[in-house]
């Protein structure tokens, strides 16, 4: 509870996000990792970087905010330390000079998500 307070994400089950993405996905597109904020998630699928954010306090109005692999310019992740509780991604999309950065909760594995994501962009 203290994590999602502070803002931090946490990596969850792809069928826990299923069911609100699916909408979204197109044929042969599939979730491989999920992290969720609160309310807001951020999801790798086999073809892009989906950003969902969930506005006001019904979070019934929500951004969905797509980002091919491709469009990746670059990106960078900082580990937890020892007296910092959360790891960062930021993200560099063609087009764009500002980052978009997120925060994972320590334990998160960040590692993870930049081996997720050297894949996706290098290949």
């Amino acid at each position: 509870m203290l994590d999602s307070i502070l803002g931090n994400a946490r990596e969850v089950d792809p069928k826990e996000v299923i069911n609100e993405l699916k909408p979204l996905l197109i044929p042969d597109e599939k979730i491989e990792r999920a992290f969720k904020l609160v309310r807001d998630l951020y999801v790798f699928t086999n073809l892009r970087l989906v950003l969902v954010d969930k506005q006001g306090l019904t979070g019934n109005k929500v951004e969905y905010h797509s980002i091919p692999y491709s469009k990746i310019t670059h990106f960078s992740v900082e580990t937890a330390g020892r007296f910092d509780r959360d790891a960062e991604l930021k993200l560099w999309v063609s087009g764009s000079d500002r980052p978009i950065e997120k925060e994972f909760k320590k334990g998160a594995d960040i590692v993870g998500v930049q081996r997720t994501l050297a894949y996706k962009v290098l290949e």
